[in-house]
């Protein structure tokens, strides 16, 4: 069983932490991981920076530029991570757009992904039926959970059949905007978690965008299994750097 499955059956509210690799420094993304896992989340994803990163707020995307600038890049980061399972054993997810990916060549990053013991794959940018037809036999191959992401715009009939084949979680998007830390969720939010719920999908679903503090992360995971926070962890990353992840996680555990 996938290290992404067994972590979804714990009887928990997940919390996963987006960053970027290579930000603020070069060399910064392994002591993140370990200092991410040392203080209790649940998920790793680490953001592969792309030069024109579309569904990231401006926090991300300067990060994203920051460490393209720092040098990094697919080869770069699947270096630094060859020896990540030595010391880390929760789920550790890859995010980032499709075309670094194809660059490197899809067959080639889910095996080398597969070699260091990633666990899953968050790509905004393709398209589900591409996916199914074209690279979802790759994937599963090197035994890699591909997560897609919805919507509050997105049909019934379209989340089950992402529902239909995925094999992890639901990437369940709070708002229709870019990434970015919000002081709450509306009534349209709120109803927006509870139709989904009310669905009844086999995989769990785990809320991101808008979750920066814990009102917001109990708000979230109200409905759902877990909850992503991305901008508001790169944001303390800007402010404070590496030095002080684990204050930033107890504010959000409570």
């Amino acid at each position: 069983m996938n290290r992404i499955q067994t972590k979804l059956k714990e009887d928990k509210k997940l919390l996963s932490i987006y960053f970027t690799a290579g930000f603020p420094k070069l060399n910064d993304t392994v002591s993140i991981i370990q200092s991410l896992e040392h203080n209790g989340v649940d998920l790793i994803e680490i953001g592969l920076p792309f030069s024109d990163p579309l569904a990231d707020g401006p926090i991300i995307q300067d990060s994203s530029t920051q460490a393209l600038k720092n040098g990094m890049s697919t080869e770069i980061l699947f270096n630094q991570l060859s020896g990540i399972r030595k010391s880390v054993s929760i789920p550790l997810i890859i995010m980032g757009y499709f075309n670094p990916m194809l660059q490197f060549g899809v067959e080639a990053f889910c095996k080398k992904c597969q070699e260091i013991g990633i666990d899953g794959l968050i790509i905004p940018d393709l398209p589900i039926d591409v996916y199914d037809e074209e690279y979802r036999s790759t994937f599963e191959k090197y035994g890699l959970i591909n997560v897609f992401l919805i919507t509050p715009q997105t049909s019934d009939q379209r989340i089950k059949y992402i529902d239909s084949i995925s094999n992890g979680f639901i990437y369940m998007v709070s708002s229709a905007s870019t990434t970015g830390a919000k002081s709450g969720f509306g009534k349209e939010q709120t109803d927006y978690f509870g139709r989904i719920a009310e669905l009844n999908l086999k995989n769990p679903q785990i809320v991101g965008f808008g979750i920066s503090n814990n009102p917001t992360f109990t708000q979230a995971t109200q409905f759902a299994k877990g909850a992503i926070i991305g901008s508001a962890f790169v944001k303390h990353l800007t402010d404070h750097g590496t030095s002080a992840i684990s204050e930033f996680i107890k504010e959000i555990t409570g």
